[in-house]
């Protein structure tokens, strides 16, 4: 099983890479996608190089499909709404956050469930898809975490939580 990041032009990278970096640790296996698996520039100018297309993954093979906010213009195409409700089809986790729910609300996947689209809540953790409000990326970070059972324990994950989201220092 791989996360699948799906990766555009001015896509925000500060939104996903907390959640990245818990994947990695964890042992995840990272896949980087575009549509077209060329290179693109993040919101924040980095340059950023795809593992891939996202015509080359199967669908039934990704635990999570991670979509940042940023001008989703260059993905509002059906390539990418099929995946993203294939990936829910197989009952696997989708996630978005800031203008990465409206492609996931595109795609058709949060119709008849809470989102932040549908509710007040920044942060909406549902069965098959989690998702935020560009400020909430420490808080979609750890819900992603949670719901993937990448803490070791309850210690684990409140370590986390006090050094993520209240800076406290471990020294």
């Amino acid at each position: 099983m791989k996360t699948v990041i799906l990766l555009y032009e001015t896509c925000c990278i500060y939104e996903i890479v907390i959640t990245n970096y818990f994947l990695q640790y964890s042992g995840h296996e990272l896949v980087f996608a575009t549509t077209d698996g060329k290179p693109v520039t993040a919101m924040e100018k980095f340059s950023l190089n795809a593992t891939c297309a996202l015509k080359d993954i199967e669908p039934k093979e990704v635990e999570l499909l991670l979509v940042p906010g940023g001008d989703i213009s260059s993905i509002a195409n059906e390539e990418v709404y099929s995946f993203i409700r294939a990936v829910v089809d197989h009952k696997h986790l989708v996630a978005g956050i800031c203008n990465g729910v409206d492609e996931l609300e595109n795609a058709g996947i949060l119709k008849d469930i809470e989102s932040t689209h549908s509710v007040k809540e920044a942060l909406v953790v549902g069965e098959y898809a989690i998702t935020a409000r560009a400020n909430m990326y420490v808080d979609m970070a750890i819900a992603i975490g949670k719901k993937m059972n990448l803490f070791v324990d309850e210690a684990d994950l409140q370590e986390t939580i006090d050094f993520w989201k209240f800076h406290k220092a471990f020294c």
